[in-house]
């Protein structure tokens, strides 16, 4: 094959023989707001660090800024301001709705993409669109409002981006070498007359030194200073930087990344020159705001222009270490690094797609790689508080993550989304890792193992969740991602056992976890909170149930089967290399699996199974009675993801798995009569799944009904049929109501902070599709079922899991006459040319238009769609 400059970089990484990833775009989107930065008693983070602080305040535990970039331990960061000589402030930072104020939670009110990257950052593209006229804060608080009849009002409903009045800002980034950073930012006027804009490149460091913490990388003030046409940026463990503008080098600012405690808290600043300085001297023209001396932790170039009408100008620069001497124009890195960056995409990309799907795909892969973050967290020090400061309100310690203290986070790590979502959240990491093993494998295991390792995973086995409860309960599919990611980097000829081991002992933790706590009758029916799944139930699953009893959970008690499935998998993988002690686990997780679908399926008669109406359904158990809560929702399709294929011939090669599935299958009639969880295929395969295969199709009839689950673009999370039907559910003189919501919120329930009433979520739609694969493997092209139900056309369930893939992936591809779905009816993703050809990744889609909602750079997760549209390719 022939060399590839990417994959060669990405090796030399991997071997510790060049740091290319040093540098990246790790710089937060967002840090205020955050739990991290929240030092109040009450938890209130939003109000603790609002958007009106960020610009006068130094935060703590990291950075944010505007399509920026730092070292992967964020010491010094890069950024852009922007002023339109008619905002109030400096754009340093993307504006957005708190959780209080937003439909769904946090909620970004800004246009942004990102265009292009490759895995080691040697490239790297993003897109801000910034308006001429005032950027309409207020009215966006003001408005938000929480109807979801209505809508949210978004920033492109305001006007401020009518005419194509606003600036489009790339921002390039190109290593010529691991440290050789350049810097090209490309500003076009898209208005129809000129317009004045002030931009500011800085440089800072992250304040480390103020607070006394123990585990930064310098507790020693670093410092900036004019040093032969260039910054010298000097920093006690990364070293000596320099800064260069091309050209002409514009006027210089220089203050320190500190607080202006005088603004915010009327006391003393600790230093006359304070991190809201640039605002201070550009928008109020204080110039004694920023130091004379020319010396400082935070230091911008000030450039002014009046762009005419379509015209545009372009802003080089460059960081690289002291010691060494650029030799190469910025044209020929950049054009090199855009070439190669073409040939790694052509090859990690089928060469089935069309151009559409290939332009998808990579817009898909630069926002993963986009989204990543550095990311610290140490809970013990959130918790006490530091040296330098006042100690936190004591009702701190009894609150938030209190029982979290050995959590220690200092590591790049992939975000949900960067802005909406700034902290890691372990089930979406696993199926951001999915996607990722295509670009970056080493990078795809290292972040699973991570969350594995002892500074992450609780003592008792628990996976933390995410930052706002790392104690919550999330959907367990780890595993899954450890066992796909292994599968899915295994062709390039590194069959890496030992990742495999690894995660798998961590994962016997977390497996027993789950068996010790959320099991609480022993009966292997399982009832695990909310699961991810937000409001799709008709009370929040992680509270006490408001009736009383406790509630068995169909999707629960499905995860746990599927959990047992694949760690069984790894299981006999890990035995193939002639480890008895794997075939004890393999049939251990094997007869755990029997045990659990045998519960699912009869348990008090009929399990979580309801006859009459041939579904899986959530059961309230409460004075002796067991009540089906009967709401259509994924919670009744996850049981056909728990679904493993055996082969005969790989049974047959491990003599202890098979000598002890045998026996189990002739010593426990009781579990063995379901025949159907383990019948011999057409091909000599053996079937491991929930449903039998007449139960399987009833499911689907529901599943492949457009009146009910399947939409022109997936699967929805609530069945359509509860539009006019909605459940109901009426309790000691309550009634508990769930109607199919097919866009934004109608209810407050997580703060509205999501919705499964109707819309499509890609993560359980990718898992159905996988599922509907190795049905497919299995049951072979004899089993056929009508796809959509109703419509007398039958389809294998291969050709129907291609269906699926090909609805997902219609949401991002123009048809010939309109844009791409997930835009709306947006006319400019149609009409404009300077928006056409741009691509968000939301975090889920209106059940009927296929409309983006939620965060809408979710590409951690939406990135799946790069999986499917090499699954429509074959």
């Amino acid at each position: 094959m022939k060399p590839n400059a990417e994959f060669e970089r990405l090796d030399a990484e991997a071997k510790r023989q060049a740091n290319w990833k040093r540098w990246g775009p790790y710089l937060a989107e967002r840090q205020w707001g955050t739990v991290r930065e929240d030092y109040s008693p009450d938890g209130a983070c939003w109000d603790y660090f609002p958007h009106e602080h960020a610009r006068s305040r130094a935060y703590r535990w990291g950075e944010d800024g505007l399509l920026g970039m730092t070292d992967r331990q964020c010491r010094l960061c890069f950024g852009l301001a922007l002023w339109n000589e008619q905002d109030s402030i400096l754009k340093e930072r993307l504006f957005g709705l708190t959780g209080p104020q937003g439909n769904h939670g946090e909620d970004v009110k800004e246009l942004y993409y990102y265009l292009d990257a490759t895995p080691t950052h040697s490239y790297m593209k993003a897109l801000y669109k910034y308006p001429q006229a005032a950027y309409p804060y207020a009215q966006l608080v003001e408005q938000a409002g929480k109807s979801g009849k209505t809508g949210e009002l978004e920033i492109t409903d305001t006007g401020v981006f009518d005419d194509s009045r606003y600036f489009d800002v790339f921002a390039e980034y190109a290593k010529d070498s691991p440290n050789d950073v350049l810097i090209r930012i490309t500003i076009h006027n898209r208005g129809p007359v000129a317009a004045p804009l002030h931009v500011l490149p800085m440089v800072w460091y992250r304040n480390t030194w103020f607070w006394g913490c123990r585990h930064e990388g310098c507790t020693i003030k670093p410092r900036i200073t004019p040093q032969d046409s260039a910054l010298l940026c000097e920093h006690d463990s990364l070293g000596r930087f320099r800064f260069q503008f091309a050209g002409e080098q514009p006027p210089l600012l220089f203050t320190d990344n500190e607080t202006n405690s005088k603004l915010l808290f009327d006391v003393d600043n600790y230093t006359p020159y304070v991190t809201d300085a640039f605002q201070r001297y550009v928008i109020d023209e204080e110039h004694s705001a920023v130091n004379p001396k020319q010396i400082g932790t935070r230091v911008a170039g000030h450039y002014r222009f009046e762009l005419g009408a379509g015209e545009q100008v372009a802003l080089e620069m460059r960081l690289f270490p002291e010691n060494e001497q650029p030799n190469r124009h910025f044209a020929d890195v950049f054009s090199e690094r855009i070439a190669e960056a073409d040939a790694f995409h052509d090859r990690v990309t089928p060469a089935g797609h069309d151009p559409e799907q290939r332009h998808v795909a990579r817009q898909a892969y630069a926002g993963l790689l986009w989204t990543k973050q550095f990311y610290h967290y140490v809970v013990k020090d959130w918790l006490d508080g530091d040296p330098n400061t006042p100690p936190p309100p004591e009702p701190r310690k009894q609150g938030r993550n209190k029982d979290w203290q050995f959590l220690f986070n200092r590591d790049v790590l992939s975000m949900p989304d960067t802005w909406e979502y700034p902290w890691p959240a372990a089930w979406d990491t696993a199926f951001h890792m999915i996607p990722f093993s295509r670009i970056d494998p080493e990078f795809a295991k290292d972040q699973l193992r991570l969350f594995l390792r002892e500074w992450y995973m609780h003592p008792n086995g628990q996976i933390p969740a995410y930052e706002f409860a790392l104690g919550d309960v999330n959907p367990p599919v780890h595993a899954w991602a450890c066992w796909r990611v292994y599968k899915m980097t295994a062709p390039r000829g590194r069959r890496d056992n030992v990742f495999l081991a690894r995660c798998f002992q961590k994962l016997l933790l977390n497996f027993t976890w789950w068996v010790n706590r959320k099991d609480a009758e022993g009966n292997n029916v399982f009832a695990g909170g909310f699961l991810g799944l937000d409001n799709i139930g008709v009370f929040d699953r992680s509270q006490p149930l408001p009736t009383g009893g406790t509630l068995d959970q169909a999707d629960g008690t499905a995860w746990m089967a599927f959990y047992c499935n694949t760690m069984m998998s790894m299981a006999i993988e890990l035995a193939r290399d002639g480890d008895w002690a794997y075939e004890d686990m393999a049939s251990k997780f094997f007869e755990h699996f029997i045990a659990i679908a045998d519960a699912m399926n009869t348990l008090g008669g009929t399990g979580l199974w309801d006859e009459q109406d041939g579904f899986y359904y959530d059961r309230i158990v409460t004075d002796g009675q067991s009540i089906p809560l009967r709401i259509r929702s994924l919670v009744g399709l996850i049981p056909l993801i728990a679904v493993e294929v055996l082969e005969q011939e790989l049974i047959d090669s491990l003599r202890g798995f098979a000598k002890r599935t045998q026996w189990f299958m002739d010593n426990r009639e009781d579990l063995a009569r379901h025949i159907t969880h383990m019948e011999l295929g057409v091909h000599d395969h053996y079937l491991l799944a929930i449903p039998s295969k007449d139960r399987l199709q009833r499911v689907l009839r529901y599943m492949l009904d457009e009146n009910e689950f399947l939409s022109p673009f997936g699967l929805r999370s609530l069945s359509k049929y509860h539009e006019q039907h909605p459940f109901e559910l009426h309790m000691d003189n309550q009634v508990y109501r769930v109607a199919y919501t097919p866009g934004e919120s109608d209810t407050d329930m997580f703060g509205g902070n999501s919705n499964w009433r109707g819309p499509v979520w890609f993560p359980i739609n990718f898992l159905i599709v996988e599922a509907l694969e190795r049905y497919h493997h299995f049951y072979g092209d004899q089993f056929k079922v009508e796809c959509p139900t109703g419509s007398g056309n039958l389809m294998t369930l291969q050709q129907v899991a291609h269906e699926l893939a090909t609805r997902l992936t219609r949401l991002f591809l123009p048809s010939a006459s309109e844009g791409r779905p997930c835009h709306g009816d947006d006319p400019r993703y149609t009409d404009d040319p300077d928006f056409r050809d741009l691509v968000l990744f939301y975090e889920y889609f209106h059940g009927d238009t296929g409309r983006g909602l939620g965060a809408s750079h979710q590409t951690g997760w939406t990135a799946l769609a790069t999986r499917l549209l090499e699954k429509i390719a074959r």
